[in-house]
């Protein structure tokens, strides 16, 4: 194919050839570049002018005649290289030295400096060297950067023929003095012909020499043959630990101090340990020992070691302590202190009896005589500021606030329980005040607030701040405070010496008794509930027990009937019902009732109390109200919520009250009473002495013990100032005339 003619449709190309790129005509050989003798084609190629397939036989031109007789060898020419290529990192090197002079030091005048000059032959340029010298002080290194250095103000620069052994170089107005040259340079100038001298006696420096004669030569030993890395990948992570005792009771302020010595396998270490004990007067120090080798004789060292700067080596000790040493009962020395092994755990005694073959002793029993702790002796309260925070101030060295019960505040946060109090007044003019004490019971203090009255000279406002009330005759250093349990109608409160009585209560105390009964005494509870009845608070409270106790029993003998009957009689039941049976229940249930609020004790009688001063109108009370019933219950009650029935005690109660309110004004000798006959209807009432109070009944105990909302009927006892004959001249009974029926 290669003799066609190359017309169109006739070229075709070779498909094994895959490489088209040019070959290069130069070498690169140590950086520089080389022309190729032989030159290849496109892709490496042969080309085709040097092939001898297009040399003719007969052609005498190109006739070799090599090819007959063999080449004749010639010496080859070395390749041109360049200046630059020929002396490549090649160098000089002189050693020098320079004296620099040093003022005002007493140990020193001048110092010898050795240097290293660096002749570069690649560009003739030159560079001074200091060798670095351990604590020297100095900034050594680099001292002459490379470069021309000149030799004469006319232009000329130092040249590699100027050099010599011996001679002075002055390089930028320092004085480099030569005395020898390394192997390479004196070949090198031998081969140009100059012949280095005898290499001089480099002088010494006086200072450093002086410093070296100090330095005390180092003595080595030969280590001993112990693999560290065999004993970390097989003891590591493995500890003897044991329990010391250090006594040193026999010193002035000495005690008994415990330890714990922790003895570590891999690498023959010991770290004693401080045990912490509480209120001991000691520093909280965690480490008496850090981690380290412990020498068996403390003080078995040369007499010319400096100690004082040095800490031993293992040069100057002769023998450590090893685990054969550390025995139950035993006493080793750390540093100084002589400390008892008393006891170690189980892993110590298992290593001593399976590796070492020894059995550790038991534990040793260190008894401590315990001193008794005397008595905390409170000073007494100087007057200023509250007693907790002088109580915290003799806790504490720093004066703190008294703690306080967060959670006590943030759950009974604005939560009071307030009373109505009197004055237990020795002046007449203080009978008509009246207070309100306000118990926090979040923090359990106590605010009396005075209501003002109107033309009474009395402004009222703020009685007492909020304050803890102290009972009297208590401890002053451990008072005893006023608390709810305290607080009952009739009871009286002593508030700085001021007594008062307290005559009522809000409804929240109540409903708060119910909720926390535990925190008040029986009496306590009867006394504000009987209180709040006769107020008629609890109204509600009684009309939702009777009704829950009316749904109780319907629902409970419903579920009993239904039992009973077949799903016939159920049906009948229902859509007939049964008459007889409901009215039959309504009266037995009516009849409950009544007897549940019957009393069941004796009522003390009513009475007036006899009194020295006599009143000029008499007092006709009149007949109390008849007690029989004549209403048709049957017919009233429709429905199975009964209605209340008042007793006969409450009855005649209820009459009594009246009549005092009525009669009130009976003594103020404001309006006279004109007295009448007795109309003939009344009865005949017999004479009762005493006052129109009761005394305090006999409460069996766990009486109060009783559901919510349930109402206990007591004899209505009050000390109330709106009697029949009120003289506003006594606190506890009336001026008056006997009670006239």
């Amino acid at each position: 194919m290669a003799g066609l003619p190359k017309l169109p449709g006739f070229s075709f190309n070779d498909p094994t050839l895959t490489k088209f790129h040019l070959s290069q005509t130069f070498d690169i050989v140590n950086g520089y570049k080389q022309p190729r003798t032989q030159y290849m084609g496109i892709g490496g190629r042969e080309l085709d002018s040097n092939s001898v397939k297009h040399i003719h036989k007969s052609d005498p031109v190109r006739y070799d005649p090599s090819l007959t007789y063999g080449r004749c060898k010639s010496k080859p020419y070395p390749p041109f290289r360049p200046h630059f290529a020929l002396y490549d990192q090649k160098c000089l090197t002189f050693k020098a030295f320079f004296k620099q002079s040093v003022v005002e030091s007493p140990f020193e005048f001048y110092r010898v400096r050795p240097v290293n000059i660096i002749y570069f032959l690649e560009d003739d340029s030159i560079s001074v060297m200091e060798p670095r010298v351990i604590n020297s002080g100095l900034l050594q290194g680099k001292i002459v950067r490379r470069g021309h250095i000149p030799k004469y103000d006319d232009g000329s620069f130092w040249h590699w023929k100027d050099l010599q052994v011996g001679k002075d170089l002055a390089f930028y107005g320092t004085v480099y003095h030569t005395v020898d040259c390394d192997l390479f340079t004196r070949e090198y100038m031998a081969s140009q012909g100059i012949d280095m001298g005898e290499p001089e006696e480099m002088p010494y420096d006086p200072y450093t020499y002086h410093r070296q004669l100090q330095v005390i030569p180092k003595v080595t030993k030969t280590p001993p043959a112990d693999d560290k890395l065999r004993r970390f990948l097989e003891f590591d992570g493995k500890v003897l630990k044991f329990k010391a005792a250090w006594d040193d009771r026999e010193n002035e302020y000495g005690e008994l101090m415990k330890f714990e010595i922790l003895y570590f396998l891999a690498d023959d270490t010991v770290l004693v340990k401080n045990v912490q004990q509480e209120n001991s007067g000691r520093d909280p120090c965690a480490v008496l020992l850090r981690k380290t080798k412990l020498p068996k004789i403390y003080t078995d060292t040369p007499v010319t070691y400096p100690a004082i700067y040095l800490e031993k080596s293992d040069h100057e000790v002769t023998e450590y302590y090893q685990p054969r040493d550390f025995l139950v009962g035993n006493t080793i020395f750390v540093l100084g202190r002589d400390m008892l092994l008393y006891d170690c755990d189980k892993f110590t005694r298992d290593y001593y009896k399976n590796a070492l073959c020894i059995e550790q002793k038991p534990a040793l029993q260190l008894e401590e005589k315990e001193i008794p702790t005397p008595p905390v002796q409170v000073p007494p309260h100087d007057g200023l500021g509250s007693l907790e925070d002088s109580l915290q101030n003799t806790l504490t060295f720093l004066t703190k606030t008294p703690k306080k019960d967060v959670a006590k505040q943030l759950i009974n946060a604005n939560k009071f329980l307030r009373y109505q109090m009197i004055m237990d007044a020795a002046h007449p003019e203080d009978t008509i005040r009246k207070f309100i004490l306000s118990y926090s019971l979040a923090d359990g203090t106590c605010t009396i607030q005075e209501p003002p009255i109107k033309n009474s000279g009395i402004l009222g406002g703020k009685y007492l701040r909020s304050t803890l009330l102290v009972k009297p005759n208590t401890d002053p250093l451990n008072p005893e405070l006023y608390t709810p349990g305290d607080f009952y109608i009739g009871a009286i409160i002593n508030v700085f010496s001021q007594r008062f009585i307290i005559t009522g209560a809000d409804l929240y105390v109540y409903r708060y008794m119910q909720e926390n009964f535990s925190k008040f005494s029986c009496e306590v509870i009867d006394n504000i509930r009987n209180w709040m009845f006769r107020q008629g608070y609890l109204k509600g409270d009684l009309d939702d027990l009777v009704k829950d106790n009316f749904e109780s029993k319907k629902d409970f003998e419903e579920t009993i009937d239904e039992r009973k009957l077949t799903d016939l009689e159920k049906c009948l039941r229902e859509t007939v019902g049964d008459v007889e049976d409901d009215k039959v229940k309504q009266q037995k249930m009516l009849q409950e009732y009544e007897d549940s609020i019957k009393h069941t004790y004796k009522v003390p009688p009513h009475g007036i109390v006899p009194v020295q001063m006599e009143c000029p109108y008499p007092v006709y009370t009149g007949e109390p109200k008849d007690l029989t019933c004549k209403e048709d219950v049957e017919g009233k009650y429709t429905s199975y919520t009964p209605k209340h029935i008042d007793t006969p005690e409450e009855v005649t109660e209820k009459y009594y009250r009246g009549v005092l309110q009525e009669q009130q004004e009976v003594c103020d000798g404001r309006y006279p009473i004109q007295c009448t006959d007795t109309p003939p209807r009344e009865k005949e009432r017999e004479e009762r002495s005493g006052p129109i109070m009761t005394s305090p009944e006999d409460i069996p105990p766990g009486s109060c013990r009783i559901k919510k909302k349930s109402v206990r009927f007591e004899d209505h006892c009050t000390k109330d100032r709106n009697d029949l004959c009120d003289l506003k001249t006594e606190k506890t009974h009336c001026d008056c005339t006997d009670y006239c029926p």
